[in-house]
C-alpha cells in the first residue's frame, strides 16, 4: 500500500472511563494502533478529545461540567494530563508528539489559518506526530467547533488527508439506534450523507463526550465535500487502524468515485471566510464562471451591495440566485466606478478588463 496521510479522531468515550479518568487500557490500545500506522510509513495526525473528561474529576465535579467556565477549568487541568500521557506512551515507540490547540478563530482568520497549515506540514515533514484538540480553555460558545468530529473533518480537508478515521464506541452507522432497536441494520458503505440521515440521527453523546451520531454524520458530510473519504466505527488491537485502511474495519465506510480535493485557499473561502458584501452578475458572466471555468471580469458585474476592500470575500448572485463566493480583486468603490464608466453614454472606447474581479482560483460554487 502506498504511503497515506491519515487523520485519526479519538473521542472522549474511547479514551476515558465514567469517572473521567484516562482509561490506561483503552489509551494504550490507541497508542499501539497509531504506532503501527507510523511503522507502516503512513503519516498520522491525531485529533484527540479527552481533556475536559480527564480533568473534571480532579476539580471535584461529579460529571462533565455544563458551564463554559467549568469546561474551561477542566480542560486546563485535563489537557496537560492528556498530553503528558501521550508523550510517555509514544516514547516507547520513539515517536515525538506535538500538541496543537485550535479554535474556530484559527480557521476564520486567514493568517492564522495559513500559519496552522504551515506548522502542521512542518511537523509532518520532520516526522513528528501532531496531536490536535480544541482549545477548550479559551473557547467561548460562538467560537467552538461543537465537537471534535467536525474539527477532525476540517483538519482532514485542511491538510489534504487520504483518509479520516473517526473512532467511536459504536461499530458504524445504523438505519436505527442499535441501543434501542435490536433489529437495526448496520450500513457498511455509503456514498453520501443525505439530509434525511441527518434528520433521523440521534444527537445525544456519551456521558463524557459532546458528540453523537449526528455530529459524526455532519463531519462525514463536510469531509466528503473537502474530498476526504471517511470511516466511522470501532476496533481493538494494534492492527485496527491498518485493518480499516485495508477495508476490513468494523464500521461504516463513506466514499464515492467523484471525490475531488479542494485546494487550501478555496477551502478557506468556502468553509471559514466571512462574506462582507454582494455582487450581481449578468447571465453571460454566470455561465462563464459556473460552466466554463472562467474568472469573473468587470464587464459581467452590474450591481454591488455592501462595502468591501480588495482581498475580502463576497457572495456572487446571478439570474438564478446565489452562485457562490470568492475573493475580490476590487474594492466596492472601485467596482462601482467601473460600472458607472461602462454605463456612461459618453464613453467612446471600451474599458480594458485588466484585472479579474474574482480569479477562478479564488472562487467557489455553492
Amino acid at each position: 500500500m502506498r504511503k497515506k496521510r491519515i487523520v485519526v479522531k479519538i473521542g472522549s468515550s474511547s479514551l476515558t472511563n465514567d469517572r473521567g479518568e484516562i482509561d490506561q487500557v483503552k489509551f494504550q490500545d490507541h497508542v499501539n494502533a497509531v504506532a503501527a500506522l507510523r511503522k507502516a510509513k503512513h503519516e498520522v495526525i491525531l485529533v484527540s478529545s479527552g481533556a475536559v473528561a480527564a480533568g473534571f474529576a480532579r476539580l471535584g465535579y461529579p460529571s462533565r461540567p455544563v458551564t463554559i467556565k467549568g469546561r474551561q477549568a477542566a480542560a486546563a487541568v485535563g489537557q496537560s494530563l492528556l498530553i503528558e500521557s501521550y508523550i510517555e506512551k509514544f516514547s516507547e515507540f520513539d515517536i515525538i508528539p506535538a500538541q496543537i490547540l485550535l479554535t474556530r478563530n484559527d480557521f476564520s482568520n486567514r493568517e492564522q489559518y495559513r500559519n496552522a497549515f504551515s506548522t502542521i506540514m512542518e511537523l509532518l515533514e520532520r516526522g513528528i506526530l501532531p496531536i490536535i484538540n480544541e482549545n477548550d480553555t479559551v473557547s467561548v460558545e460562538e467560537l467552538t467547533f461543537g465537537d471534535n468530529d467536525m474539527l477532525s473533518a476540517l483538519v482532514a480537508g485542511f491538510i489534504h488527508a487520504d483518509q479520516l478515521i473517526i473512532l467511536t464506541d459504536i461499530n458504524g452507522l445504523y438505519d436505527a439506534n442499535p441501543r434501542l432497536n435490536p433489529l437495526a441494520n448496520r450500513l457498511n458503505r455509503l456514498e453520501e450523507i443525505t439530509d434525511d440521515m441527518l434528520e433521523a440521527a440521534d444527537s445525544t453523546g456519551s456521558k463524557v463526550g459532546t458528540g453523537g451520531m449526528k455530529s459524526k454524520l455532519l463531519a462525514a458530510k463536510t469531509a466528503l465535500a473537502l474530498g476526504v473519504p471517511v470511516f466511522i466505527g470501532t476496533g481493538y488491537g494494534e492492527e485496527k487502524l491498518l485493518d480499516i485502511l485495508h477495508g476490513n474495519g468494523d464500521g461504516t465506510y463513506i466514499d464515492n468515485d467523484s471525490l475531488d480535493s479542494i485546494n487550501t485557499s478555496k477551502q478557506w473561502i468556502a468553509f471559514h471566510s466571512e462574506t462582507v458584501g454582494k455582487i450581481y452578475v449578468d447571465q453571460g458572466a454566470e455561465e462563464a464562471i459556473l460552466y466554463n471555468g472562467k474568472s469573473l471580469l468587470p464587464a459581467g458585474v452590474f450591481k454591488v451591495k455592501g462595502t468591501f476592500q480588495a482581498g475580502d470575500v463576497v457572495e456572487v448572485y446571478g439570474v438564478s440566485g446565489l452562485l457562490g463566493k470568492g475573493e475580490v480583486s476590487y474594492s466596492s468603490e472601485k467596482l462601482k466606478e467601473e460600472i458607472k464608466k461602462r454605463n456612461d453614454e459618453r464613453l467612446t472606447e471600451p474599458i480594458a478588463p485588466s484585472v479579474e474581479v474574482i480569479h477562478r482560483n479564488r472562487w467557489v460554487k455553492v
